[in-house]
């Protein structure tokens, strides 16, 4: 389990943990609001067929409380870079401050990794609820893209 104590808007203890036979269903059925399904999956199954058919990612429940609210990846580029990725809060659980708290957590457990490695992510450019959460949390748009997506980096000072 990651914790790093933070909590949502209702008080919930928001954690990450990982997926396994408890609560691979429950992560499995994660679903976006329809208005964001032109930038993340249906349901957040998709991400952990990913994981599970790939050596790069490792995929996250996103807990509040004892409830699984949504699903979240991490990984480690070639260049020592960590990624944070596949970020799903399940609609009925948005607006909640639960996304925050789950990147909040995940960013600052990657940075505390060994080798002071930078902690990057990426967001769709038409995606600017992503963009204003992001950039509010001090990762910053360093010029590149992966693929469609501006890639963003986590600054030191954050």
């Amino acid at each position: 389990m990651i914790d790093a104590g933070l909590r949502d808007r209702a008080g919930r203890h928001v954690t990450l943990r990982s997926v396994d036979d408890g609560n691979w269903r429950a992560v499995a059925d994660v679903a976006p609001r329809d208005d964001q399904r032109d930038w993340v999956p249906a349901l957040a199954a998709r991400y952990l067929v990913l994981t599970m058919r790939s050596d790069v990612w490792t995929s996250l429940a996103v807990v509040a409380d004892e409830a699984v609210v949504g699903h979240v990846m991490w990984g480690v580029d070639d260049d020592g870079s960590r990624w944070i990725g596949g970020l799903v809060i399940d609609a009925a659980e948005q607006d909640r401050g639960v996304g925050r708290a789950a990147v909040r957590t995940l960013a600052d457990w990657l940075a505390a990794q060994d080798g002071g490695h930078p902690v990057r992510l990426s967001y769709h450019p038409d995606n600017t609820a992503a963009a204003r959460l992001y950039e509010s949390m001090g990762f910053v748009p360093t010029g590149a893209m992966e693929g469609d997506e501006v890639v963003a980096e986590l600054s030191p000072a954050s």
